[in-house]
């Protein structure tokens, strides 16, 4: 595989930072003296166990697995204007009970998130229903969720769920583009480059990789749309507007 440089990168939605968006980042929390991040842009965030209860404060969302920092930061380089927040389910391992997603996707909409970051999600089909609930919660309040589609060829949720931005690693696509196709039910799956930010020095194939960073550059993506139906005054808002905003921006024009 070849190594990716770390070049200035040629963003969609020229312009646009992301400014005046929340987004929530639900993951193993975030280092924010780590140099890929702008400790500026967070704000306070939380820890949710995995009985669902909340721990707030800025040590409860220190990232002691790396994994929460790499995201945050291919998020901040997509959208560096974006407000972010932290949202810790990860603690001593990539592994979160259900009760602590649901949990965490209904705080994240507490905290008036504009765009709810899962890069992670259940392929259990006994979680569907419980996820689906969480996110017709959120979207009822204005957030949008954006999160990984499937894990190993099975469905992942909350992101095979309709109204939820599901995303898909692409290989092929630069790491300043997305892209998007129809899935069997004829949905819109968004894809994405599941290559993190380049660390300095370190071989691509040596740092983490995988469809967290796919969906945390979309979600990315997503606040330069955000942004950018805002200014411009766009009246389909929440999941509508912003998936077509999404398509609109790479040539693939939906139907009203």
């Amino acid at each position: 595989m070849p190594e990716l440089l770390s070049a200035p990168l040629c963003l969609p939605f020229p312009g646009r930072t992301g400014a005046g968006v929340r987004i929530a980042v639900i993951d193993s929390g975030v280092h924010p003296a780590h140099d890929h991040i702008a400790a500026a842009q967070l704000v306070e965030g939380a820890l949710i166990h995995r009985d669902g209860t909340v721990e707030r404060g800025v040590e409860t969302t220190l990232d002691r697995l790396g994994h929460g920092t790499a995201v945050m930061a291919a998020i901040q380089e997509k959208a560096p204007g974006a407000v972010c927040i932290p949202v810790r389910v990860f603690q001593d391992s990539l592994k979160a009970s259900a009760a602590a997603l649901i949990a965490a996707i209904r705080w994240s909409a507490e905290q008036r998130a504009d765009i709810i970051n899962l890069s992670l999600g259940s392929p259990n089909p006994a979680h569907e229903q419980p996820f689906a609930r969480v996110a017709e919660e959120a979207a009822a309040v204005g957030c949008i969720l954006i999160a990984a589609r499937e894990a190993h060829g099975s469905a992942c949720y909350p992101g095979a769920l309709p109204g939820v931005i599901g995303v898909e690693p692409d290989w092929e696509c630069d790491r300043d583009r997305y892209r998007a196709r129809s899935g069997p039910d004829g949905e819109l799956i968004f894809l994405a480059s599941g290559h993190p930010r380049p660390i300095p020095g370190v071989p691509q194939r040596r740092n983490l990789y995988g469809i967290s960073f796919a969906t945390a550059q979309m979600a990315g993506f997503a606040a330069l749309a955000c942004e950018d139906m805002r200014l411009t005054g766009a009246s389909a808002r929440g999941y509508p507007g912003l998936r077509g905003r999404l398509s609109d921006e790479i040539g693939l024009h939906l139907p009203a």
